[in-house]
């Protein structure tokens, strides 16, 4: 398994689009149906991403946003079913733990609707005392 931890331009994972789109719809159900257009421009605007690859397959991938300083938002861990249960999740979230812009945050923060358990493990905590705000806009 090689995990690759990319940097602003994600050049290498570019090329591979079609991959990413095939990683987010089969094992995702938050991330369905996004065209490739969406995936570059989503690359071009975080901070961090981390792929894993088992040979030339996409097995595992994971993104960050930060300021840098203050916040830091971790989004899409997913990690292709038939190789959940392995500890690449965990791996795939440490390595975005460690990039320098989420490493300098105060503060990271993600949102789960099924991952609480895998998160806690990870240091993560529950926060009742703030609640998720959604604006839904045409995007």
């Amino acid at each position: 398994m090689r995990l690759i931890r990319h940097g602003g331009l994600c050049l290498r994972l570019r090329w591979r689009l079609a991959a990413l789109g095939a990683l987010l719809d089969g094992h995702s159900f938050w991330a369905t149906g996004r065209q490739r257009s969406q995936l570059g421009r989503m690359l071009r605007g975080s901070q961090v991403v981390v792929s894993a690859w088992q040979g030339s397959r996409l097995v595992g991938f994971g993104r960050a946003t930060s300021d840098g300083v203050f916040r830091a938002v971790l989004w899409d861990v997913v990690v292709a079913a038939d190789h959940q249960g392995r500890g690449l999740g965990r791996r795939v979230v440490e390595e975005l733990l460690a990039s320098p812009p989420v490493a300098a945050a105060e503060r990271v923060y993600l949102m789960t609707t099924s991952g609480e358990g895998f998160y806690e493990r990870l240091g993560f905590s529950r926060v009742d005392s703030q609640r998720l705000m959604l604006k839904q806009t045409s995007g």
